[in-house]
């Protein structure tokens, strides 16, 4: 479904990305691990076209997504939910579900309102508040349904429990298995390694800019001279 092979990206004249291969196939859990300042954010970033990769490819069901605008990557299939959440604050929740919602695509069994709010019941609730009264637990749930109501192929989300307590984190992680058993192809950076490994079908790993190492969960788990090198775990 998605595959980026060899990208770079610079900022200016400082190269930040040196050759970054990951792979996303259709209905799998996918995780980009690395330690912060490693690339993460901007490999994600230059997959959707927000900042402009400067060599390597990225295909998306075999569409090049390199040199495309931003807005055209995610009417292919991608929906983001960025670092930050980055929520309107001043449209309600309701709002902020419906501003961006869309069916490009023609999926049969689109996300809806309702149906987020069957995902995150929490939401319901909060329906007329404005997005910056909500909590952080709140703005990342509301985050992830605005990204889940543009019905897309893959849904990337950009560190989907920082900052947030424990209980919250677990219902995300919740919800993130069962979009995944849903069928919706997931790519997800976050550092919690342990609720990664129960959810993910595979995990690459990149440091300085660079990919280092790739494998299955199991694989991950055995390979403690990896975590201990790239994850400092």
């Amino acid at each position: 479904m998605l595959e980026v092979r060899d990208l770079t990206t610079h900022y200016g004249s400082s190269q930040a990305l040196f050759g970054v291969n990951l792979r996303v196939e259709p209905g799998q859990v996918v995780t980009l691990l690395g330690r912060n300042g490693m690339g993460k954010t901007t490999t994600i970033n230059s997959i959707m076209g927000i900042v402009p990769a400067t060599g390597g490819s990225v295909t998306f069901e075999g569409q090049e997504l390199l040199g495309q605008r931003s807005f055209r990557t995610a009417n292919l299939g991608l929906g983001l939910v960025p670092e930050g959440r980055q929520i309107f604050p001043n449209l309600s929740l309701r709002e902020n579900l419906v501003a961006t919602a869309s069916n490009h695509l023609n999926l049969p069994d689109p996300w809806t309102v309702d149906r987020v709010f069957a995902l995150f019941p929490e939401l319901e609730t909060r329906l007329t508040s404005m997005g910056n009264l909500l909590s952080g637990g709140e703005q990342q749930m509301l985050a992830i349904g605005r990204a889940l109501m543009t019905n897309p192929k893959l849904l990337i989300l950009d560190e989907a429990t920082e900052g947030l307590a424990p209980l919250v984190r677990r219902k995300i992680w919740d919800a993130l298995a069962e979009i995944g058993k849903q069928g919706l192809a997931i790519l997800v950076v976050d550092k919690n390694l342990h609720d990664l490994m129960r959810i993910a079908d595979r995990h690459f790993i990149i440091q300085r800019g660079q990919a280092v190492w790739d494998g299955t969960s199991a694989e991950l788990e055995a390979d403690e001279a990896a975590r201990e090198r790239y994850l400092g775990l």
